[in-house]
């Protein structure tokens, strides 16, 4: 996987990023979801680094990035957080502004680096979400039984990290994680079998039900995403069933595009062709 790529871990003013990078374009950033590491774009990455200068990072928590010291507030696990990390990467491999899409949490990542780094975000794509506060102000039986985990990963430590840590690889690779390749599978649960990651990703979903609600609240109805937005789901999803993603979108982006992937969740694995044609369609636009 990753073919002619570079790997390295970054060092940023708060803890070291693991790095995989390959190309001459425009710089891309691709930012990866739960409970995954960058290696979910190893179907996409390849074909972005034709056109494209491709970063792809594991977030701090996950993979092989660094795991910070957790606090009462959540705050080091914070989206806000993660994106100072990737200011950080991005502009030690030399590049000011980039464009950035994310799946999941990396989606997350993504918009929040675009609130708060207006100025270092060239496009924004977000695959399978819509903001943090949406989902939680939106809640229903629905949502809360198709997107339990998030309930049940940010309740307090240690609960959550000592019944995933008894079996991790049945908690995070039960029925329906077919879709990942052999490869990528061994990679997210050797990450995932550590007990610091399984509390740094504890620790991710305890921020999304704190700092990062309050964060997307103090900026909803009152700060918006000025770059352009592509906004992708999965047609076959619980996001693209439940929410008119594109209209959501709308309310916090001046400039939003929108498309379903004919997929479940894990658009860059479960289809990697549609989802690498839409991100290059975008992202090469002018």
């Amino acid at each position: 996987m990753f073919e002619g790529f570079t790997l390295e871990t970054i060092k940023t003013p708060e803890g070291d990023i693991r790095v995989r990078h390959r190309g001459k374009g425009p710089p891309l950033l691709l930012l990866h979801g739960h409970p995954q590491t960058h290696i979910m774009w190893h179907l996409v990455a390849p074909r972005l680094a034709q056109d494209f200068t491709v970063v792809a990072t594991d977030l701090r928590g996950y993979g092989d990035s660094f795991r910070p010291e957790s606090k009462p507030d959540h705050e080091p696990h914070s989206k806000r957080a993660m994106a100072r990390d990737q200011v950080a990467v991005m502009k030690h491999l030399g590049f000011d502004r980039f464009a950035v899409a994310g799946h999941d949490r990396g989606g997350r990542v993504a918009y929040r680096l675009a609130l708060d780094h207006p100025q270092a975000v060239t496009k924004l794509a977000t695959l399978d979400i819509i903001p943090t506060v949406e989902h939680f102000r939106r809640t229903d039986m629905r949502f809360a039984m198709g997107y339990f985990h998030w309930f049940f990963l940010a309740q307090a430590y240690p609960l959550p990290e000592k019944m995933i840590g008894a079996d991790p690889e049945n908690y995070y690779f039960r029925g329906g994680r077919e879709v990942f390749t052999p490869e990528a599978r061994a990679e997210y649960l050797r990450s995932a079998r550590q007990p610091a990651t399984i509390h740094a990703m504890c620790e991710d979903y305890r921020a999304g039900a704190t700092y990062d609600y309050e964060a997307d609240e103090a900026d909803r109805g009152k700060r918006k995403i000025a770059c352009p937005m592509l906004a992708l789901w999965g047609s076959k999803g619980l996001v693209g069933k439940l929410y008119d993603v594109p209209a959501v979108w709308r309310d916090w982006a001046d400039s939003v595009e929108g498309q379903a992937i004919e997929s479940a969740h894990f658009l860059a694995e479960e289809a990697p062709d549609p989802t690498y044609e839409a991100l290059r369609t975008f992202f090469l636009k002018k």
